[in-house]
């Protein structure tokens, strides 16, 4: 809902997360969570560890910098690793990317090897120099996201004890971009039963059929790693399998991009896609993204698409940080002038032009094509309406109201709102019953 004052539109946060805290209640409802790259950021670390796992950018410094620390010596050339890396980020540079993050690196550098069988080189690289900078690119990363959980207190672990104390009819469905283990880790700590794809013991090997057909028990989570995971290993260069020891000599599985490799290494990534589409194309599916820029084109065509084909799905994307930001700047003539910047520009598109993609950042949101601020319809609101304390008032040096806040868009406070939907469901049950 959307409320009107005077000539201003507010949408009111307490409504909205009501109407979350149904769609999450109702049982038969195919309800889905995309989880991306900025919710690691949420989890909270020790003093001098945070961030558990860096975004993007800060995973793009850190693959340099071990890289720069290399003293290896690659290809037929021979040519240091460094070196090569370096050449490597400058010819993407050349490509119309200022500042290519590691997807884009990584995404050009498979381009490069599909066209390099039988080359003297490409671009200046060998076969052998373009195969040796995908292995060590890939074990950089695997190595920097080999990480644990601090406790059992964290978001991913509040989503895990949602599923795990709810009763749905419909299973819920989790995708995500990120190739670490957190979510496995968080769902086995506390014996959430979930399907990734995989079956088997000695060598666990992807089951097309049972991810097409969703031939697995209502009470087990879907796990889909769209972009693949770094226990995923290609054996002889035909086999896709899951590993638990991180310590297999085989290719990671790592997907930056709907990039087609080679057929054994797009088939999982194809098919979790095509889950994704069939997900959004049920009856009045629900999906709720956390984390997630809206970056990567060939995702946002499959939601979009799957939105268009299907008006009674939503997705809710849950944005971190404000929509917009003022800065100030010093003109010409030394006068100050005031700018706004759009933080979430591709999601403002997007949303502004499909009615059933939401986008709700800390101080707007975009509902059924209309952009707004956040404001309750009442402000003596009850403590108990403002499930996970999500709407937080701004306050003037005077300590007076001046906006309001809606936090969902930080992934530890969507934890919290998890968390505190498990005692409202369970009190409600006990209520029932009486």
């Amino acid at each position: 809902m959307c409320l009107k004052r005077g000539s201003l539109h507010y949408h009111d946060p307490i409504r909205q997360s009501k109407y979350l805290r149904q769609t999450l209640s109702q049982d038969k409802k195919p309800v889905g969570f995309f989880i991306s790259a900025g919710c690691p950021l949420a989890v909270s670390m020790p003093e001098g560890k945070w961030p558990l796992i860096p975004d993007v950018a800060g995973l793009t410094k850190y693959i340099k910098d071990e890289i720069d620390k290399e003293k290896t010596v690659i290809g037929d050339t021979p040519r240091n690793l460094a070196d090569a890396y370096t050449e490597l980020i400058n010819e993407v540079v050349k490509t119309g990317k200022s500042n290519p993050n590691i997807e884009d690196i990584l995404s050009f550098l498979r381009g490069m090897m599909q066209v390099s069988k039988g080359a003297i080189d490409i671009r200046g690289f060998s076969e052998s120099e373009l195969q040796n900078l995908e292995k060590i690119v890939c074990q950089k990363i695997a190595e920097k996201l080999s990480v644990e959980l601090p406790d059992n207190k964290t978001p991913y672990h509040k989503l895990a004890k949602w599923v795990n104390n709810i009763d749905r009819d419909t299973p819920i469905e989790i995708f995500t971009t990120n190739y670490d283990l957190l979510l496995e880790e968080a769902f086995e700590s506390l014996k959430v039963p979930y399907f990734d794809g995989f079956v088997g013991t000695r060598f666990p090997f992807f089951d097309l059929r049972a991810v097409e057909d969703n031939l697995i028990p209502n009470h087990w989570t879907r796990l889909w790693k769209i972009h693949g995971s770094i226990n995923w290993y290609l054996k002889d260069n035909k086999d896709v399998y899951r590993s638990t020891s991180l310590e297999e000599c085989d290719s990671y599985i790592i997907h930056p991009s709907h990039l087609k490799y080679d057929q054994s290494r797009k088939m999982p990534y194809l098919a979790l896609i095509d889950r994704l589409n069939k997900f959004l194309r049920q009856n009045s599916a629900v999906l709720i993204l956390s984390g997630y820029s809206f970056s990567d084109d060939h995702l946002n065509d499959t939601i979009l698409n799957a939105l268009r084909a299907n008006p009674t799905a939503m997705v809710i994307a849950l944005l971190f940080g404000d929509l917009t930001k003022t800065t100030q700047e010093e003109g010409d003539g030394g006068e100050m002038i005031t700018k706004t910047i759009i933080n979430h520009e591709k999601a403002l598109e997007l949303a502004e032009n499909r009615s059933n993609l939401s986008i709700w950042t800390f101080d707007e949101a975009v509902i059924g094509g209309l952009r707004a601020k956040w404001k309750p319809m009442k402000s003596d609101y009850e403590a108990e309406e403002n499930i996970g304390n999500a709407v937080r008032p701004i306050k003037d040096e005077n300590q007076n109201i001046v906006g309001y806040n809606f936090h969902l868009g930080d992934f530890a406070v969507l934890g919290d709102f998890l968390q505190e939907l498990i005692g409202k469901e369970q009190f409600k049950i006990e209520q029932d019953g009486v």
